[in-house]
């Protein structure tokens, strides 16, 4: 794994120190190693010429660019109302009780972080959830241990 500074560097590089690149230039530092510490913001803000508290703000701004350290894995719940009214509650319980875990926590191997946010733009196809970019969407319960599975037996 680089370092925090090398990794800022290169992002910088690669996009353009052009403030329309924060956002390509903070995805990038964040996947890193899953999150952005204030130290990473201070580094983009210094690399790019712009104030420390602006980065924060887009940082902050964004769910997906985490601020605090999260598991290997991010499972973000959808939980609009259209998804709830297909069933994510019970999609949400089976994750807790299967990873042993409620809301808002990582499992205790750093495997899991478990979270909820408002959309992640398939609630046409709710429940749904996200793995760290990647959607799935019609869950059910059986669906979802499954899934979990098949990330266990990857890691």
């Amino acid at each position: 794994m680089r370092t925090r500074q090398s990794a800022v560097k290169a992002a910088v590089e690669k996009h353009g120190k052009e403030r329309k690149n924060l956002l390509p230039i903070l995805q990038e530092v964040k996947r890193s190693k899953n999150y952005l510490s204030r130290s990473d913001i201070s580094d983009v803000a210094a690399e790019m010429n712009l104030s420390s508290a602006y980065v924060y703000g887009v940082a902050s701004f964004y769910h997906f660019l985490d601020l605090e350290e999260r598991g290997q894995n991010i499972i973000w719940i959808c939980k609009t109302i259209s998804c709830y009214m297909k069933g994510s509650k019970d999609i949400l319980l089976a994750l807790e009780e299967a990873l042993k875990i409620k809301v808002g926590e990582t499992t205790s191997d750093g495997k899991f972080t478990l979270l909820q946010t408002n959309c992640i733009g398939w609630c046409h196809k709710g429940p749904a959830m996200l793995i760290n970019d990647q959607p799935f969407t019609d869950l059910t319960t059986e669906k979802v241990l499954n899934i979990i599975e098949e990330y266990y037996q990857k890691s």
